[in-house]
């Protein structure tokens, strides 16, 4: 299970424990906001993409969408996500609990700006049902990402 591969993950730097896991779906930014009593915006939310035939993940906050125009600048593509059906294979999560931990291997991540703005955000952690409280300053710590970027609409 995917929340397993988180948690090892998270044991390299001993907050494995720190893993919240709900009772009920966690799955969308709206359930997502329900489940922890936050707002939507703080939840961190992971999009799956393809650039040039490999996969990336953006992390950006719950409030966002992607600019189109924005996103080609960035990576001189047109934005196109992962289909529903190919998530889990290429990623190593589902739909619903996609997360920039536990990963499969060479896999590009991106920090959204977007995030910057909280002191603390909610990605989750493998599964539709679990996250984790992160500060900005954890989140880069704990994600191998490539760089910050800005992609989103303000």
């Amino acid at each position: 299970m995917a929340i397993e591969k988180v948690r090892e993950y998270f044991k390299e730097f001993g907050i494995e424990n720190r893993i919240q896991e709900f009772e009920v779906s966690s799955a969308t930014v709206e359930l997502a906001a329900e489940a922890l009593q936050c707002e939507p915006c703080r939840i961190a939310k992971t999009l799956s993409f393809v650039v040039n035939e490999n996969p990336i993940l953006i992390v950006t906050a719950g409030d966002t969408k992607i600019d189109n125009s924005k996103y080609k600048e960035q990576f001189k593509s047109k934005a196109k996500m992962l289909k529903f059906d190919e998530v889990l294979e290429t990623i190593g999560h589902d739909v619903g609990g996609v997360c920039p931990f536990g990963i499969n291997e060479n896999i590009d991540i991106y920090l959204d700006d977007s995030l910057k703005r909280f002191k603390t955000v909610f990605p989750a952690c493998g599964s539709s049902n679990s996250a984790i409280e992160l500060t900005i300053e954890e989140i880069e710590k704990y994600t191998p990402f490539i760089s910050w970027i800005d992609v989103c609409k303000k």
